[in-house]
């Protein structure tokens, strides 16, 4: 997989690092346990990587909870 930009990414999320690796980290989860890939990804792909790649795509968006 070729190199996704930190700041690319840090944009989809506000500029925050650690929105960005909760909606990483969950969404990497969920593919693991087998929900469908959003993005055309490799087999070979980590779960972690493919999260990334939909971050980067705009496929999986941060979505603040109410409090």
């Amino acid at each position: 997989m070729e190199q996704i930009p930190l700041e690319k990414l840090l944009d989809r999320t506000g500029g925050s690092v650690y929105k960005l690796v909760v909606l990483a980290s969950q969404r990497a989860l969920a593919i693991a346990e087998g929900q469908a890939k959003l993005v055309e990804a490799d087999s070979s792909l980590k779960p972690s990587a493919v999260a990334l790649k939909e971050i980067l795509e705009s496929k999986v968006r941060y979505k603040n909870k109410a409090a």
